[in-house]
């Protein structure tokens, strides 16, 4: 298992992955100059491995596909930046989310030609509510692999959609020379580990990167080669710390690491996956502390009524945390 190589974060694909915030002027138009200072701020972080915007995370379904291309673009020329001046190799994703094979060809396209290094591909949303055949899912991924021509990082959605793929369909899905990672969102810990290692049988060169920010420490300790996460877009050095200590095999400074992280995990997760809630705690969460530009959502999600920002301004000084505005 990884976690006894201690040569884990050697390949590409495995590390720590933030899921990046998207910042919103408040007439809801994309605050450029705060994006831009935001990635930048991300990718100078030792141990940050690559960026991934327009996620779930990053508001992706408000977001129009002209708009979704210039996030990427602004996100691929920070990282551009950071890398010429930190001599690092910080790499650029960027999530499709289409009905159609066509749609997501030229989402993917137009992320390759924004600069990203790789797409986060996602399942058709229409699958959540009509379900799909084996052959179907499948040949999604080969539909896009082949006519977009760029590294797909795979995102698996909870096994109790409809939309989730199965293990047999994930083993096909790996023979795909462009898939490069898989971004494991089952949710279902009686399978992560065996699930893990069949993969890793058949494909090797596949990492296999949890997402489980509620599962966090479970899912690394059990077998993982990395972590692509909101989480990290909100608190980078602590997820670092929890995602290095765990695949070292550093139990001890793992739980240490996890004991500052729970009580903010709560704060933002508050018991639960994660979710438009969630992200919208960790944006204003993220401004109150004077580390985002904007607290800004996107409509149709309103926005926090007074009473829940100031609880979360208390909850967040509370445990340490320093408030400044």
């Amino acid at each position: 298992m990884n976690q006894n190589n201690p040569h884990w974060n050697d390949p590409p694909w495995a590390g720590v992955f933030p899921a990046t915030l998207c910042a919103f002027n408040e007439d809801e138009s994309l605050d450029e100059p705060g994006l831009r200072a935001y990635f930048t701020e991300l990718a100078a972080v030792p141990g940050v491995k690559g960026l991934t915007c327009n996620g779930h995370t990053g508001e992706i379904m408000s977001l129009r596909p002209c708009e979704r291309a210039r996030v990427t673009r602004i996100l691929a020329e920070s990282v551009r930046e950071t890398n010429a001046r930190t001599g690092r190799r910080v790499k650029t994703i960027t999530g499709v989310s289409a009905e159609g094979s066509l749609e997501a060809i030229e989402h993917a396209l137009a992320a390759k030609e924004a600069g990203a290094d790789a797409i986060l591909l996602m399942p058709p949303h229409h699958w959540l509510r009509f379900g799909r055949s084996a052959q179907t899912a499948v040949g999604f991924l080969q539909d896009v692999a082949e006519g977009a021509d760029i590294p797909i990082v795979v995102h698996q959605y909870p096994a109790w959609t409809k939309a989730g793929y199965t293990l047999a369909e994930m083993l096909e899905i790996v023979k795909l020379p462009q898939v490069v990672c898989i971004k494991m969102g089952t949710r279902d810990m009686a399978r992560w580990l065996y699930d893990y290692e069949k993969l890793k049988e058949a494909a090797p060169h596949v990492t296999i990167i949890t997402c489980h920010d509620e599962f966090l420490l479970p899912t690394l300790l059990e077998a993982a080669d990395g972590a692509l996460i909101g989480f990290a877009g909100f608190a980078p050095e602590l997820m670092i710390n929890i995602v290095h200590a765990a695949l070292d095999g550093d139990l001890a400074g793992a739980k240490k690491a996890q004991q500052t992280v729970a009580p903010l995990a709560r704060i933002i997760y508050n018991f639960g996956e994660p979710g438009c809630g969630a992200h919208q705690r960790m944006k204003v969460a993220r401004w109150l502390l004077g580390k985002f530009s904007t607290p800004h959502f996107r409509r149709p999600v309103r926005p926090l009524s007074k009473d829940q920002v100031q609880g979360l301004r208390e909850r967040l000084e509370a445990i340490g945390f320093k408030c400044t505005r």
